[in-house]
């Protein structure tokens, strides 16, 4: 077995094992790991980066216990707190996005799920972004039934967000409010209703090497068009607050990891990039990642959109 074999067979179209993608994240020479994950990359996926804008769109006091996040109304954080979003708000918002270039738009929510009064009030958003904007429209609401996803796809969402956030053997560690098993059924209920999914998750927050190979299966398992990669901002407040920073060289290595097992999704840069160097954002995007998350995020700073439309066309992409 080596790295150009099971680079051979990914592009043929076979999938790697458990086992091969563990030999490869173990594999010294990292160079030859990530020319075979570029390689890759560029067979499957066009020379065009993707770019997303989101808006939270309700902000605190969240149910759910989640270790890592500011939101949650377990801990004591200075993150916002704030009811659904006006229209006009979503509309100025997604107006600076679409000059900005962004043609992917997403209402993102605090809490366990977005219910009754304040459903209707996101699918009312939702109806006059479609209506006022050329936006392709995604949506993070939570952990929504069937009925709930209908309506969500009735106001003309086509891409459904929902991130397993980490392997299933750490998840339990990290959450014990609702569990992996709860997201899968969200995103298989989406699936049946024909969105097209968004799921990812953290890296960083102590897991092991394998674990983190052990979610790259998790996700292919669901077959996401897109996998957002968020890494680790320890938050004042959470349990995770000391959390050592997972290092840079690792983190290129968990793109290459996950370009090998899910080959044609987009890996889409998410939060926590900005803490790492210009030479690291490059490099994975070479590798693996062809999508990100541009300008403010939830509770992080993202980087703003002109110097990422400069670092896109430096990694040779066109934006999409």
């Amino acid at each position: 077995m080596t790295i150009q074999e099971l680079k051979d067979k990914v592009i043929s179209g076979e999938s790697v094992s458990f086992e091969e993608a563990l030999w490869l994240a173990n594999q010294p020479d990292r160079k030859a790991l990530y020319d075979a994950a570029s390689e890759i990359t560029r067979h499957f996926g066009r020379p065009v980066f993707n770019p997303c804008s989101i808006i939270n769109a309700r902000a605190g006091r969240c149910s759910e216990n989640c270790k890592w996040c500011a939101q949650s109304g377990h801990y004591h954080t200075d993150s916002d707190v704030h009811g659904i979003i006006e229209v006009s708000e979503a509309l100025e918002n997604a107006a600076l996005a679409e000059r900005e270039g962004v043609k992917r738009y997403s209402l993102v929510t605090s809490g366990r799920a977005v219910k009754g009064e304040a459903l209707e009030k996101v699918c009312n958003i939702y109806q006059h972004l479609k209506d006022e904007t050329k936006l392709f429209l995604c949506s993070s609401l939570g952990l929504l039934d069937k009925e709930e996803l209908q309506k969500v796809w009735d106001s003309g969402v086509r891409r459904y967000h929902c991130n397993l956030e980490t392997g299933p053997s750490y998840f339990p560690q990290l959450c014990t409010t609702h569990t992996i098993e709860d997201k899968i059924r969200t995103i298989r209920w989406a699936q049946e209703i024909g969105f097209q999914i968004c799921s990812g998750g953290i890296i960083g927050m102590g897991e092991s090497r394998e674990q983190r190979v052990e979610f790259a299966f998790t996700l292919r398992s669901i077959s996401p068009d897109s996998i957002p990669v968020n890494i680790l901002c320890p938050i004042p407040g959470t349990p995770l607050e000391n959390t050592p920073a997972i290092p840079e060289d690792e983190i290129l290595l968990t793109v290459a990891i996950f370009r090998f097992v899910n080959p044609k999704a987009e890996l889409r840069f998410a939060g926590g990039r900005q803490r790492l160097s210009r030479e690291t954002q490059l490099e994975a995007m070479r590798i693996g990642v062809n999508g990100a998350i541009i300008g403010d995020l939830l509770t992080t700073i993202g980087s703003r959109a002109e110097e990422d439309r400069t670092m896109i066309a430096e990694a040779g992409y066109d934006i999409g």
